[in-house]
């Protein structure tokens, strides 16, 4: 295995796409016979027939298979470091991941990154919205700098500093029957049809075991994988649900919602920022980390 190449790979590759030699080799700008060459001293070394040859062609065996998918992930991950180290030739000085809920990514980070990117120009951030499970999954396997997810997930293994808090609210048709409520516990709610999040999001892990704790289980009638989503079924009038206020307010203008405050203590809810390990972070990680916690419990 240690001896198979980038070029060797890529050919494979083609030779997936094009089901010929032949045509693998025009598209590579090499010979048939060196071609031919290549995929005889591959399965050689590997101990296993890649390819079934054919009068018309060459189809993949099952073993070929499985390399063109790890071939094609190794390619990409090769054409991806090309393009990261090309960036840091053109003046990127620093490079930072996050992983974030969807509310982080939504309420406050798009103001949070505008302005460390203006204080760090050369610095690439690389942002990925993720269920707060997720996120924190990410954070243990090392796959990214800094999560910022739900409060209420356990994260007792890493580092975790505060960074903002959320007000939940009842998301209700106009027309709604609790609509025109000052204010309301999830208790008057629950005998309602809901409209929530998918199973692993963490804002329905909230909900389902606050309602199990009410011992009344939310009547979930759909769930989907967005806010935006959930926002359109309850205006269409096929429930009622769950969401940040300041997510809610994004789409009050051009939706037939309303909304209405809710009691619960849990409605106050915390958004944490993680780390694996603070003395392990980068520079600019750190940086970054200290940017997003000074501004705790900023509107």
């Amino acid at each position: 295995m240690r001896r198979i190449d980038f070029v060797t790979l890529r050919l494979f590759a083609a030779i997936a796409d094009e089901r010929s030699l032949t045509r693998a080799a025009e598209r590579e700008h090499l010979a048939l016979a060196a071609v031919s060459k290549r995929v005889s001293d591959l399965e050689g070394q590997l101990g296993v027939s890649l390819l079934y040859r054919q009068p018309k062609g060459v189809e993949l065996t099952p073993a070929g298979h499985a390399l063109l998918h790890h071939a094609r992930n190794l390619l990409d991950s090769l054409q991806q470091l090309d393009a990261d180290l090309s960036e840091f030739s053109q003046g990127v000085k620093g490079h930072v991941r996050i992983h974030a809920n969807t509310s982080a990514v939504i309420e406050f980070l798009p103001e949070d990154l505008s302005s460390f990117a203006r204080r760090h120009p050369e610095v690439k951030i690389d942002l990925e919205e993720r269920v707060s499970s997720d996120t924190l999954r990410a954070l243990r396997e090392g796959l990214t700098d800094i999560g910022i997810f739900a409060g209420h997930m356990a994260a007792e293994d890493l580092q975790v500093f505060n960074y903002r808090q959320d007000q939940l609210v009842l998301v209700t048709p106009r027309g709604h029957a609790l609509a025109g409520q000052p204010a309301l516990a999830l208790r008057e709610a629950v005998g309602y049809d809901f409209i929530g999040l998918q199973q692993d999001a963490s804002l329905h892990a909230l909900l389902h075991q606050s309602a199990l704790q009410l011992g009344t289980p939310l009547r979930l009638r759909i769930q989907v994988r967005s806010f935006e989503a959930i926002c359109r079924m309850i205006h269409t009038g096929m429930g009622i649900g769950v969401l940040p206020e300041q997510v809610v307010r994004n789409y009050l203008p051009v939706l037939d919602v309303a909304m209405v405050p809710l009691t619960d203590p849990w409605a106050r809810r915390e958004l944490k920022i993680g780390v694996r390990n603070l003395e392990a972070l980068s520079v600019t990680a750190r940086q970054m980390l200290e940017h997003l916690t000074s501004r705790e419990g900023s509107d």
